[in-house]
């Protein structure tokens, strides 16, 4: 399999803005039965999602894929032991199948696929060059057509076509397809924090204390999020989209063992009594306001961190306004350092507001 480098124009609807679709061809080695789809990228879920629409449109798995050397499949081209992307990695478990990458600049490894690329690009990117599309999916279902031609039309020099090929030399030679269809994820290395929970796109999962501190990969997809250490699976959770939230399972948290790397609630309270009474106070409520303590311990550690960059005087002072405007977060109490807030009375601030003003409509305006 491998990209055209000729593409395909789609006009964006609503503003008129042309992109340019890429177009993936897949090509069988024994009845070059071929395959070609147009996706947006060459990314890694492009790259992925075709892999399996091919898969399915052959209705059975091969037992070796040979891919070029992009990025979105092979991380490091080498000779010897080029090194797959995790998620290709990934897919390639899932169907059972062997990837042998080409070589670098050696279009004889994959010659048939350079042979399908042509085909595509005189038989059917030729065909539709004066057609206009405005979606992908548009564009998808005229080659669809276009690709039924092309395997059932017939051979120059030999008997048959691809079609009659690949139901008599490839068909019967596949596997069949898994019974549940790859679910594209994604990989991450992640350092677990202190309170035993890692980040996955703004949201945070627990896994047992024991790994606090430690490197994992991180498998995720559209609806699960796995964590694994040396390739041992210690943790699972369904994904959340909520950003800023935990997910956490309480076997995780063992009574016997919350002090990690030697922080713990009330390490966090002395810290911050030793800055003053509301800094103690906006700590405890940052604490007291989550399902666990533990998931409060980065909002707390940046709390008190803050006394380094503007000292323990202004802190107190940032904690103090943060208690009155119920805003009790490590964010909030930066913003309110940050632009010198806690020096002026909340009183003057309200005072400050342009309430009038020629451009601040009142209630009368809407009847």
């Amino acid at each position: 399999m491998d990209y055209s480098g000729e593409t395909l124009p789609i006009i964006d609807p609503v503003t008129g803005e042309v992109r340019q679709a890429q177009l993936f061809v897949a090509v069988l080695g024994a009845s070059s039965y071929t395959y070609v789809e147009a996706s947006w990228t060459q990314g890694l879920g492009d790259w992925i999602g075709a892999h399996v629409r091919c898969l399915e449109f052959l209705g059975g798995v091969p037992e070796i894929l040979v891919p070029d050397n992009l990025r979105s499949g092979v991380r490091q081209a080498s000779f010897y032991e080029p090194d797959l992307n995790p998620t290709y990695q990934d897919l390639a478990a899932h169907y059972g199948v062997a990837v042998l990458p080409a070589r670098v600049r050696k279009p004889r490894d994959k010659a048939k696929v350079e042979a399908g690329v042509l085909l595509a690009q005189r038989w059917i990117l030729a065909r539709l060059r004066h057609q206009h599309f405005f979606s992908l999916e548009a564009v998808n279902r005229a080659i669809r057509p276009l690709l039924v031609q092309l395997n059932a039309r017939p051979f120059k020099r030999l008997p048959g076509s691809r079609q009659s090929l690949f139901e008599t030399l490839d068909r019967p030679a596949l596997k069949l397809l898994p019974t549940t269809r790859y679910e594209f994820a994604e990989w991450k290395i992640a350092t677990v924090g202190i309170d035993y929970h890692l980040e996955v796109a703004g949201h945070y999962y627990s896994v047992p204390y024991r790994f606090a501190r430690q490197r994992v990969e991180v498998r995720f997809t559209a609806t699960t999020v796995e964590i694994f250490k040396l390739g041992e699976r210690i943790a699972s959770h369904v994904r959340s989209p909520l950003k800023g939230r935990h997910t956490t399972v309480a076997t995780h948290l063992a009574p016997a063992h919350q002090k990690v790397a030697g922080w713990n609630a009330p390490r966090f309270l002395e810290g911050a009594a030793k800055i003053g009474p509301h800094t103690q106070a906006a700590v405890e409520q940052v604490l007291r306001s989550r399902p666990h303590p533990q998931q409060g311990y980065r909002s707390c550690l940046g709390i008190l961190r803050l006394a380094t960059h503007y000292g323990a005087e202004r802190l107190e002072a940032a904690c103090a306004r943060a208690l009155q405007l119920n805003a009790l977060s490590y964010r909030s109490v930066a913003s309110i350092l940050k632009h010198g807030l806690e020096r002026k009375p909340r009183t003057a601030l309200q005072a400050s507001l342009p309430l009038d003003h020629a451009n601040v409509r009142g209630a009368e305006y809407y009847h």
